[in-house]
């Protein structure tokens, strides 16, 4: 029996965090899909990058009606961005400005280093990034 609270089980089973480029990677069919694909069962996606894939999806008039429950249902947690995370991916803006990351570059990046997990993205620039386990899928 497992006497953890829920949130801290589920943690323990999202080895992956999905940056939105691989994710919509996945979704569109794109270069690097067959690499996010069989991790998606494994991980999890910050409701900041969740949004960023909404948001362009839209823009290429795909309807995202069920995409949320779509996630959920193959077994990507989408997790909310919480105070801890907010004051994580601050603290990475010193590291991670010199290679140009986006707000939500860094809160992928923060959830994966608060979780202890491999951060996925298409961004090669992640790849500078030491103190962080990133793989670059493309």
């Amino acid at each position: 029996m497992n006497l953890l609270p829920k949130d801290e089980q589920r943690q323990s089973l999202s080895k992956y965090i999905l940056d939105a480029s691989a994710l919509l990677a996945s979704l569109h069919n794109e270069t690097g899909s067959h690499i996010v694909d069989p991790l998606l069962p494994e991980s999890a996606i910050s409701t900041i990058n969740l949004s960023e894939v909404l948001q362009k999806s839209r823009q290429k008039g795909i309807s995202t009606t069920t995409l949320v429950s779509g996630l959920q249902v193959i077994g990507v947690e989408i997790v909310d961005y919480t105070r801890e995370q907010a004051e994580k991916t601050a603290e990475l803006w010193s590291i991670t400005h010199p290679f140009g990351l986006s707000l939500a570059d860094r809160a992928c990046l923060a959830l994966a280093q608060l979780r202890g997990a491999v951060a996925i993205t298409a961004d090669k620039n992640w790849a500078n990034i030491s103190t962080i386990q990133v793989r670059v899928i493309r």
